[in-house]
């Protein structure tokens, strides 16, 4: 009964124009129409076109309102050169690894064939033009917020991410595209302008022609295969690499050879480089593994790091730091470029470091570390329990109580063998030294999860292809390098000052001559300055779930008045 209420009013005025439709214009009774329907859907998640729910139900709604309900893609009853320009637009999400069919294209493509009939009668046409508008106005809307904000929320759907994405209104550039005729131009201008997003953008366009010459070879399993060696498995592997780009298309008569000769094993080291993998040109389990992730995985990976980017604030500052969990890896970015680069190690799969961005404001020379409760009850309990000289040898001092009314307490007069995680009432500190787990510097930007970058005495971690052993902070490779750099033109910028501070006893705080933006990222493809696409196993497991989410259309407007 409530759909047929909703309709009458649209009905009964339809009737009435129909006999002066030939003397009204098509402008005006359009705009009526779409009046009318804004007005009769009464909640904001109850308004639909051609059967399908506005999703931008309450911007949609305001942007009718503000320019008086006039219809924006049709004139005089016919659809402008800016409908079939946002058609295109929607068509072009695909190159941003998103779908265009969760963008009403279906609906609106098959709108616009419906009002090319030229059998169409006047009243069904009108309803069309209102229809073909509202759908067309809803994508321009939500293209622009998924352009801008990404597609997906990452908090809804991992807690450990905080992003900071844009909050820009997408109204005013709905108002100026259609204003300027510039509507590709307009949305365009909302993705990240960074060239590793066209890089990687380019890549997916790239895969997606590879996926039309048809799957990747499998290569069967099989003991590890060293260079010089003759197997069955090898003109398989051989297939599999110059089907990635990885290798060039040998001579005709070399194409079946079992041989695993040097040509073959630059492929794979290639390969491996590409992919995090030792380029020993050996190819054991791991990097058999990778060479059976299908392309059809590959170009999904390509499409959710696009939508990463997405995430990101569009100006990451010109000197910055990015973390990339997923590769271990730390850059310091000056104008575009990455002056250093390092290895790191991140936080064990069930201690995830977070994503989010922070700005590093000062570092601690020689620091002391307060251990946190979790880890003093999970990690150094049990090794106390084991090794009551453990916490002596390691530096560690133990207190009851905080600040300065800590009292300290020797470790030999606790019976740690009683204690339990539950009952545990003392807090640990590690004094400065060469035992300190935070090593000789910690690089600091204050944000909620405590997290931040750290020296470490473990050096022997960065030796390791996969890293992820630490409680959740970044350790990294060259601290002494960084510090260096981000102490430039101080006393302490140069590598005897800062050998010198280092060898004064006691922690020091020292404030950096300007604060540094800090992206702690989660990458597991991105295109490198040499333009190869690299990729990298998902050890947090985070993909998927984000694959998913992109699959299923956007929500449906919620039922509220609020």
């Amino acid at each position: 009964m409530r759909g047929w209420l909703f309709f009458l009013p649209l009905l009964l005025w339809v009737g009435l124009t129909h006999g002066m439709a030939a003397s009204a214009g098509d402008d005006a009774q359009v705009r009526e129409i779409l009046r009318l329907r804004i007005e009769s859907a009464g909640l904001p998640a109850e308004l639909q076109a051609a059967g399908e729910a506005v999703r931008a139900a309450t911007a949609v709604p305001d942007f009718y309102v503000r320019r008086f309900y006039q219809p924006a893609w049709s004139r005089q009853g016919q659809p402008t050169a800016e409908a079939e320009a946002m058609l295109g637009a929607i068509a072009d999400s695909r190159l941003e690894g998103l779908e265009p069919a969760h963008y009403h294209q279906p609906a609106i493509e098959s709108l616009w064939s419906g009002l090319r009939d030229e059998a169409l009668d006047q009243e069904r046409r009108l309803l069309l033009l209102a229809d073909f508008d509202l759908l067309l106005s809803d994508a321009f809307l939500l293209l622009a917020a998924h352009y801008q904000q990404g597609r997906i929320n990452p908090e809804t759907i991992d807690p450990d991410w905080r992003a900071r994405r844009g909050d820009a209104d997408p109204l005013p550039v709905l108002e100026a595209a259609l204003q300027s005729g510039e509507i590709r131009a307009s949305l365009e201008g909302l993705l990240p302008q960074a060239a590793e997003y066209a890089g990687l953008r380019a890549a997916l366009v790239d895969y997606r022609a590879r996926q039309a010459a048809g799957p990747w070879p499998q290569v069967p399993s099989g003991p590890t295969l060293r260079p010089g060696q003759r197997q069955e498995r090898v003109p398989a592997l051989r297939a599999r690499l110059i089907a990635g780009g990885d290798l060039a298309a040998p001579a005709e008569d070399e194409r079946d050879s079992e041989l695993y000769d040097d040509q073959l094993v630059e492929g794979v080291r290639a390969f491996q480089s590409r992919h995090g993998l030792n380029p020993d040109g050996v190819v054991g389990p791991a990097t058999l593994a990778a060479l059976n992730v299908t392309l059809d995985e590959r170009v999904r990976q390509i499409e959710i790091n696009l939508e990463r980017w997405r995430w990101l604030p569009r100006d990451l500052g010109e000197r910055h730091i990015l973390v990339n969990i997923a590769a271990f890896q730390v850059e310091l970015v000056e104008q575009g470029r990455a002056v250093l680069d390092m290895r790191a190690v991140v936080g064990r799969l069930y201690r995830r470091t977070p994503v989010f961005s922070g700005s590093m404001t000062y570092l601690v020379l020689n620091p002391n570390w307060q251990v946190p409760h979790r880890l003093a009850v999970e990690d150094i309990l049990p090794q106390v329990q084991k090794d009551p000289g453990y916490l002596s040898r390691q530096g560690y001092r133990v207190f009851r109580g905080w600040g300065s009314e800590a009292i300290e307490i020797h470790p030999a007069e606790v019976d740690w063998q009683r204690l339990t995680k539950r009952g545990f009432p003392f807090n640990l500190r590690q004094e400065p030294g060469p035992a300190n787990a935070l090593g000789r510097i910690k690089f600091m930007f204050p944000n909620p999860y405590d997290v931040y970058l750290h020296d470490t005495p473990a050096r022997e971690l960065f030796r390791k292809e996969a890293r992820a052993f630490s409680s959740g902070c970044i350790r990294i490779e060259k601290p002494l390098d960084l510090a260096l750099r981000l102490l430039a033109g101080t006393a302490l910028g140069e590598p005897e000052g800062l050998a010198a501070a280092l060898e004064r006893p006691g922690p020091r705080t020292v404030r950096l001559p300007r604060p540094v933006p800090v992206h702690v990222l989660y990458w597991t493809a991105w295109v490198d300055p040499q333009g190869r696409l690299q990729l990298r196993a998902d050890i947090y497991e985070r993909d998927e779930r984000l694959g998913q989410a992109l699959e299923q259309p956007p929500p449906q407007p919620t039922r509220t008045t609020s």
